[in-house]
């Protein structure tokens, strides 16, 4: 994948597998979102086998903190 970018690069996620199968995503201490059931699973077994680089981009989409591009910037 690519590079990541500054903001995720300086303050990156970090997650937690739990015993019951949940996986809970934080960021800078706090957290953002917990994943359960199947998506877990998925996401778990992804995590897993990913490099440091795409462990923040799947955390980043597991959280719904992700650009896709197709956002345009508000005029000032």
């Amino acid at each position: 994948m690519s590079e990541l970018p500054p903001g995720l690069a300086e303050d990156p996620f970090d997650y937690q597998v739990t015993r019951s199968g949940q996986v809970r995503v934080s960021r800078g201490g706090r957290e953002v979102v917990v994943v359960g059931g199947r998506d877990a699973e998925r996401l778990a077994a992804r995590l897993a086998s990913a490099d440091p680089d795409q462990v923040q981009h799947l955390l980043a989409r597991a959280t719904g903190n992700y650009r896709r591009g197709n956002e345009r910037r508000p005029h000032r």
